[in-house]
């Protein structure tokens, strides 16, 4: 079989490449096309184009490089036709993929989606294309295949989470870094300058409180380090690292986390954690009227309760997360309740198999049936 697989964002290239290793298993002669990143390449796919050159986050970015986004939606389709695969397999990155699905539904070119877009949160009215488009979507997070039944009448396939898998193998693998200090403290502000200003001051003035730990913050791919000495310099007891997020992890016994795929991250590795959320007043007035979730952190939205405390906007203050970082470090029978839903929260994500294997062994049931 022909595979033409699209991922733009690093995620997107990791999670890839698990799959493309195991639907070489089940497809030994498939040959593999990707937009996606090194991982992928590494795993046996063809590199069309890097994600590096698709990646547009924020509303003024994507205006100002919209003659670079139409121009690869072009390439893309003019790709996939030269090359006739029998199915596309598109990985989240719903702004490009879903404009690519919808095409290839008019070529006739069978459509895979493995990870959902967070149409639960935002942006439902999607979902009424993406049914006509897709033509097998898997999803990963439980309680996203109820949503699409109850809500859309469409039967999807939930696989997993790929990410069980992956810190599953690097807590076997070990660490070989050890850092230095008994209580180590795990700062995660984000990703971009925008959303760390917003965060990190208040986390380091945290750190005051707690003399005895040792605070670590895990730095962002592709910032400066000038950015993050500059906000540091006055913090004794703080330090940052890059690259070496899970490393951290491993080791850390608390956690300030920034809501997203890191909450998730933390609570698989089994740290305690206290998720921050912190945005413009503006940018917060118009998500709370975008976005119809109960909880802001997938590890609450998961289990349905409130796992983790979630300090979000105006109740993100130095005191408060002083004090609940206080608590997760000296009561144990908190620490303790955390962890037991942290390991409830891993088997629903993860049962006798790997996410990547129950994908792959689902796509090429669905492209050749009876084989």
């Amino acid at each position: 079989m022909k595979y033409y697989i699209i991922a733009g964002e690093a995620s997107g290239d990791l999670h890839g490449s698990n799959l493309i290793r195991e639907l070489q298993k089940f497809d030994t002669a498939a040959t593999i096309r990707c937009w996606g990143g090194d991982k992928m390449e590494a795993a046996g796919a063809v590199l069309v184009k890097h994600y590096r050159e698709l990646a547009f986050m924020g509303f003024a970015e994507v205006l100002m490089n919209l003659r670079t986004i139409f121009r690869n939606l072009r390439f893309c389709k003019e790709d996939v036709l030269r090359h006739q695969p029998d199915a596309l397999v598109l990985i989240d990155y719903p702004g490009f993929n879903l404009r690519i699905a919808k095409w290839a539904r008019q070529q006739n070119i069978k459509v895979i989606y493995y990870i959902s877009p967070q149409v639960w949160a935002w942006k439902e009215s999607r979902v009424k294309m993406m049914k006509e488009c897709i033509d097998k979507m898997l999803v990963i997070l439980p309680f996203e295949k109820d949503y699409y039944r109850k809500n859309w009448n469409w039967e999807v396939e939930y696989v997993g989470h790929p990410l069980v898998e992956e810190i599953e193998r690097f807590k076997a693998q070990g660490s070989k870094i050890q850092f230095p200090g008994r209580d180590i403290i795990a700062l995660l502000p984000g990703s971009r300058k925008q959303e760390i200003l917003k965060k990190l001051p208040v986390m380091l003035a945290v750190t005051q409180s707690f003399p005895e730990q040792q605070f670590i913050v895990a730095k962002a791919p592709g910032i400066d380090d000038s950015f993050y000495d500059g906000l540091l310099k006055v913090y004794a007891n703080v330090s940052y690292v890059a690259n070496k997020t899970y490393s951290l992890l491993l080791q850390a016994r608390a956690a300030l986390v920034t809501s997203g795929t890191a909450t998730l991250e933390t609570a698989l590795f089994g740290v305690p954690q206290v998720v921050c959320y912190k945005a413009s007043s503006i940018s917060y007035e118009i998500g709370k009227r975008l976005i119809k979730v109960k909880f802001i952190s997938l590890v609450n939205l998961i289990m349905n309760k409130a796992v983790v405390t979630e300090l979000i906007q105006h109740e993100m203050t130095a005191e408060n997360l002083r004090r609940e970082l206080q608590d997760l470090l000296s009561n144990e029978n908190q620490r303790e309740q955390v962890i037991n839903d942290y390991g409830i929260l891993k088997r629903i994500l993860h049962e006798e198999e790997n996410a990547s294997v129950k994908a792959a062994k689902s796509i090429t049931a669905f492209l050749r049936p009876g084989v």
